[in-house]
């Protein structure tokens, strides 16, 4: 044990483009001075694995903001709705996303900076296609929620995780996002002590992300059973990749390691050992890894990508501007 602190195919970067979901712009209402709407925003490829069935804004009505107030007015409405952010949000504080929301940057010019993104007690919410950096919190925190898609974003410099996902959170997609200059990135559940609302729940996939030089908890579970980590690329990660503790089950399948010298292990901190189950990696300069005990049996079907070209794949389609 260490101690420290639905069906698819995916080949080549053409996945990470696959479009899904339109945003018409006819239906565009705008916060800025603009007279004429402008071009549409396209959502990538609808997730799969936990977070599928995940439809965010769409059906609902479609606007467009430039200031953080009209940000926080538009993510806070308790409409459904499609937030087109175009421009650098300053936050000072973490700011609740209300139900039945995308929030989607326009191209490359969606920001998020200051502080970051509170999916709290709420169902059926994407954050996509945004550049978050240098939260004084999370980037993005997720508690009490389910059906929530986390895709293609690119996450750095938060001051706490990444993206936490806790509090008998479940049905999740963390998907296609680059994290990077970020110690603590991805923790999946807070606490060893909240086995009794998180066990059964905390159910993530984590497919095609670049863990770019991330420090730790890439993720780091407890309780939750299976959690799939699929087709990730883990490159110069810095303490170590995947832990499994407090009666998890991580099922870590087709990633590519590259200069991780501890790609997965069994416990971490104060925390006891979980299960994980290790299947058809790729090591480049990088150690072997620990497993141990069962894992539950993934209940979707999906076809894997050989974990050889994962690389490739995922350098080219993570991130904002892929979609």
């Amino acid at each position: 044990m260490r101690r420290t602190s639905a069906r698819f195919t995916l080949t080549g970067a053409a996945a990470a483009s696959a479009v899904a979901l339109a945003v018409i712009g006819a239906n565009t209402a705008s916060s800025s001075t603009a007279t004429q709407l402008e071009p549409a925003v396209a959502a990538a490829a609808a997730p799969i694995g936990f977070g599928a069935g995940t439809t965010g804004g769409a059906g609902g009505s479609t606007v467009t903001v430039t200031t953080a107030s009209a940000f926080k007015t538009a993510v806070q409405s308790s409409a459904t709705q499609i937030v087109r952010v175009n421009g650098t949000i300053a936050l000072t504080e973490m700011t609740k996303v209300a139900s039945n929301k995308t929030v989607v940057g326009v191209g490359t010019a969606g920001k998020i900076t200051g502080s970051g993104l509170n999916i709290a007690s709420v169902s059926n919410v994407i954050i996509q296609n945004l550049t978050f950096t240098g939260s004084n919190d999370d980037a993005i925190n997720v508690q009490y929620s389910t059906k929530v898609h986390i895709d293609h974003n690119d996450i750095s410099g938060a001051y706490d995780g990444a993206v936490d996902i806790k509090r008998s959170s479940t049905n999740i997609s963390v998907s296609w996002n680059r994290t990077h200059n970020q110690d603590k990135n991805m923790l999946l559940g807070h606490s060893d002590d909240n086995s009794s609302e998180d066990t059964g729940k905390l159910k993530v996939t984590y497919d095609h992300n670049w863990f770019d030089g991330t420090n730790q908890r890439n993720p780091r579970v407890r309780f939750g059973n299976p959690v799939h980590v699929l087709n990730n690329y883990f490159s110069n990660v810095g303490s170590y990749g995947v832990a499994s503790t407090e009666n998890a089950g991580v099922l870590v399948e087709g990633n590519y390691f590259e200069n991780t010298d501890d790609p997965y292990h069994l416990g971490e901190g104060s925390s006891d050992a979980g299960s994980l189950v290790a299947k058809n990696n790729y090591f480049v300069n990088s150690g072997s890894g620990q497993t141990g005990g069962s894992v539950a049996s993934i209940p979707y079907s999906y076809t894997a990508q050989s974990a050889s070209t994962v690389k490739a794949t995922v350098t080219a389609g993570a991130g904002v501007g892929k979609i």
